[in-house]
């Protein structure tokens, strides 16, 4: 089973930062023992919400040939949990690019304004096809977009701070 931890992407500039969102539901099951009684959603799964978005920012720069694969984290920090009913807003921008098979990336994940997490993570650029359809996956980024088949990136669209 794989999870899709983006529920939502809002706004993107090609090749420097995406803005995305995760629903935060009862239903989903690593809830059920993440803790029992009182549910939170775990602080990686948080985390790699971030990486599956800094995903989407490649396969979207890149005509959906290119996706991201994290390696390391070289920070992170909590600030408090995500439960049900939260919408976990994230923004994920490029710290640099270290030739053309790994980048480094930083994120802020905010529940109504208020951080959640913050990460500076790094990865792998790995050819799409190698892990995923591309069709299947441009598909998915126009249903996570609400964009029509061949409708543009939203780059002039403001990011807020």
């Amino acid at each position: 089973m794989r999870y899709y931890l983006v529920d939502l992407i809002s706004q993107w500039e090609m090749d420097t930062k995406i803005r995305g969102m995760k629903n935060v539901t009862m239903t989903e099951d690593f809830l059920e023992y993440h803790f029992p009684k009182y549910p939170v959603m775990p602080g990686v799964l948080l985390l790699e919400s971030m990486a599956q978005l800094a995903g989407w920012l490649e396969a979207a720069s890149s005509g959906f040939t290119r996706w991201f694969l994290i390696e390391h984290v070289n920070q992170c920090k909590f600030y408090g949990f995500a439960r049900p009913g939260d919408q976990v807003e994230i923004e994920i921008e490029v710290l640099r690019a270290d030739g053309p098979t790994h980048k480094a990336y930083q994120g802020v994940g905010s529940v109504a304004g208020q951080r959640r997490i913050v990460a500076e993570f790094e990865g792998r650029i790995v050819p799409l096809s190698e892990i995923e359809h591309p069709g299947d996956q441009k598909a998915l980024f126009q249903i996570l977009t609400r964009m029509a088949p061949n409708s543009l990136p939203l780059e002039e669209a403001a990011f807020g701070s």
